[in-house]
């Protein structure tokens, strides 16, 4: 099947790595993404990802408790860095070349965040792993995704979640709940369906950038996703 995409910014959450643990990094999840990732990246795609750390800042985030906001988003910050190196070094074992690229300086760990590397990454097949959200305190990884995906010339942002997704109302919770095929950012807006954080929905809706929202659990979603195929829900202009 042909491809839909050509670039696409794929957002990780941190607590997608911890399968069924209640925090950390789960083997076997991380390994069944990676083969997921693999399939698209071997088709042609360019593939960027943004992940998030609350898989390891929920463990101290109860001793954050009080803690300075700004501090504690750079804790978070570092988390996210832990999470890229082992997703980095997962596609490695899998034969998937990789870079992480970080919003904050490490030079001893990984290379710097400088567009024009992470495009030459990107064009050389490369995927690139932005880490440490946007460098910035007061801004989730959300935001990240959109504004990295703005940056690198995404099509589309790929918003991998738990859920297949987006509902009228908590699947979990309402069973009459149903899944929207297509949506725009108005009516997603107006209906209060909180997509992504109101920063991150605003900059992809200024954008015209297009976010799609489905189940990374679901074995070879990812993929259908690129081929543009009827999987999750599509949020549009």
């Amino acid at each position: 099947m042909a491809l839909a995409y050509k670039r696409v910014l794929l957002k990780l959450s941190g607590e997608a790595l911890m399968g069924d643990d209640a925090f950390g990094i789960n083997r076997a999840t991380i390994e069944a993404m990676v083969d997921d990732i693999a399939e698209v990246v071997h088709a042609g795609i360019e593939l960027a990802i943004v992940i998030g750390g609350g898989n390891i800042f929920r463990g101290v985030a109860l001793g954050a408790s009080g803690m300075d906001r700004a501090t504690a988003d750079y804790m978070g910050m570092l988390a996210t860095m832990m999470n890229a190196l082992a997703l980095q070094d997962a596609l490695m074992r899998a034969d998937v070349d990789a870079r992480v690229l970080s919003a904050l300086r490490m030079d001893q760990v990984v290379e710097p965040y400088i567009r024009p590397k992470a495009m030459r990454h990107l064009e050389e097949g490369r995927v690139v792993i932005f880490a440490a959200g946007t460098g910035n305190p007061f801004f989730t990884t959300d935001t990240a995704a959109a504004l990295r995906g703005a940056e690198i010339g995404a099509e589309i942002v790929l918003k991998a979640t738990k859920v297949d997704g987006v509902y009228s109302a908590d699947p979990n919770k309402d069973p009459t709940a149903t899944r929207y095929g297509t949506i725009s950012f108005d009516e997603a807006i107006g209906q209060h369906l909180q997509v992504m954080d109101a920063t991150a929905f605003a900059l992809c809706r200024d954008q015209s950038l297009p976010i799609k929202v489905f189940s990374i659990v679901k074995p070879g979603a990812l993929m259908r996703v690129c081929e543009g195929v009827d999987e999750g829900t599509l949020v549009h202009v």
